[in-house]
């Protein structure tokens, strides 16, 4: 089963930075702004989570909560959180669990290598818990500009 715009998205639990757990469904009431990134420490990834973390007061200030979603450990979400400042949490998705609910495994090529990866995206999920927008292929430059406007249209 994967995630389909304007319906309610599954309530999921999940391990975030800070030895903590969250659930979908205990963020009722607010908007939910859910990036995935490949991995932590790469420069496209720190780019992307400082460009939340800059904005972060702005995604608050309209009641949404932002979460970073990758496969890496809790380990390494704390240190990449710690290392760049980053207000938000970290979700670990080790299992992939999340990947396939949102359908953001994709086949890439590394230096002519094939591999399994996260396809940069993103997705809005209004206060209610419906999916409200996606965002796939993301590019980095001015994204988060643009999930900001989409959170004040909402």
């Amino acid at each position: 089963m994967t995630v389909k715009m304007d319906r309610v998205v599954p309530d999921f639990k999940a391990p975030i930075t800070g030895e903590k757990t969250i659930r979908l469904k205990d963020l009722r009431g607010k908007k939910v702004v859910l990036f995935f990134y490949p991995k932590d420490n790469t420069p496209g990834c720190t780019s992307e989570g400082e460009d939340f973390r800059d904005n972060y007061r702005k995604f608050r200030s309209r009641k949404a909560v932002v979460l970073g979603i990758s496969r890496d450990s809790l380990k390494s979400h704390d240190k990449f959180r710690d290392k760049f400042s980053f207000p938000f949490d970290l979700v670990s998705d080790e299992d992939e669990h999340l990947c396939q609910l949102f359908d953001v495994i994709k086949d890439k090529n590394m230096y002519g290598k094939k591999v399994r990866g996260i396809e940069r995206s993103t997705f809005l999920i209004d206060e209610k818990g419906k999916l409200r927008r996606e965002w796939r292929k993301v590019k980095v430059n001015g994204h988060v500009d643009e999930v900001l406007d989409a959170v004040k249209e909402i």
